[in-house]
C-alpha cells in the first residue's frame, strides 16, 4: 500500500450521525450516548476519553459521532483532538489545523481563539494544531491541566480523542483526569489479549472504564456499526 493511500485513509472519519441521523448506525451511537447517561447515576460524566488498544480500531469515528449525538440533545459539546501525532478532527469537520491545542499549550494563541464552531449545532472542536516534538510532555503539563479545567467549566460535555493505549502513554495521562474512558475495539481485528492489556492500562491509570464500543458488528440491515457493552 502506498504512503499516499494510507494518508487518505487516515482522513476517512464518517460523520454519519450528522449526515444521516435516521440511519441504524446513528441509532447505535445514540444507544452509546444513552448508556453513558445511565452510567452517570452515581457520578456525573462530563469529560470522556475515547481511546482504543491499537490504530485503526475506529476510535476517531466514535469520538466524532459520540460528540455529535451528545450535541443533538441540546448539550454544549467540545471535541478535543489530543492525538498529537496523527490528528484527524480537522479532516473530519473540514476545518483549519493551523492553530489548535498545541498552539494554546505553547501560549501562541488563547483557548477562545483556538476553539472552532462547526456546522453541527452546539458542537465546537479544538483541533490538534502543529504537531509537536514532545506530545506526551505537553499533555502531562500544568498548561494542559489548566486547559482541561477551563473547557470542563464551559461545556456540558468534553470528548477527548486520544491515541491508542498500546502505542503511546498519552491516553493514560489524560484518563484519570477525566470522568471516564470509552474504549473502542474492532470486531475481527482486535485480539482479546490486546484488549485486556489496554483495559489493564486504564485500570493502572486509576481511571473509570465506562464501557467498550465494538466496531464492525454486522446488523440485520447489512450495515456495520458500533455496539456498546
Amino acid at each position: 500500500m502506498s504512503r499516499k493511500l494510507k494518508k487518505r485513509e487516515k482522513k476517512n472519519v464518517h460523520l454519519i450521525s450528522h449526515l444521516n441521523p435516521k440511519s441504524p448506525i446513528t441509532e447505535q451511537y445514540r444507544l452509546i450516548r444513552n448508556n453513558l447517561h445511565f452510567s452517570s447515576v452515581d457520578k456525573n460524566i462530563h469529560s470522556i476519553v475515547v481511546t482504543s488498544p491499537e490504530p485503526s480500531d475506529g476510535k476517531s469515528t466514535t469520538s466524532a459521532n459520540l460528540a455529535i449525538v451528545l450535541s443533538q440533545k441540546g448539550k454544549k459539546v467540545l471535541l478535543v483532538d489530543v492525538d498529537l501525532r496523527k490528528p484527524t478532527v480537522h479532516y473530519a469537520f473540514n476545518v483549519s489545523n493551523i492553530d489548535g491545542l498545541t498552539s494554546v499549550l505553547t501560549r501562541d494563541i488563547s483557548l477562545d481563539q483556538a476553539i472552532i464552531k462547526t456546522s453541527v449545532p452546539n458542537l465546537d472542536v479544538l483541533t490538534c494544531g502543529p504537531i509537536p516534538p514532545n506530545p506526551s510532555e505537553l499533555l502531562d503539563s500544568k498548561a494542559m491541566e489548566l486547559v482541561m479545567e477551563e473547557v470542563k467549566g464551559s461545556y456540558d460535555y468534553v470528548v477527548f480523542d486520544t491515541p491508542p493505549l498500546l502505542v503511546v502513554t498519552d491516553a493514560q495521562i489524560l484518563a484519570n483526569k477525566c470522568d471516564g474512558v470509552v474504549m473502542v475495539v474492532a470486531s475481527g481485528k482486535t485480539k482479546r489479549d490486546r484488549a485486556m492489556r489496554a483495559k489493564e492500562l486504564i485500570e493502572k491509570a486509576n481511571a473509570h472504564l465506562l464501557g467498550v464500543v465494538v466496531n464492525g458488528v454486522e446488523s440485520k440491515h447489512g450495515t456495520y456499526y458500533g455496539e456498546y457493552s
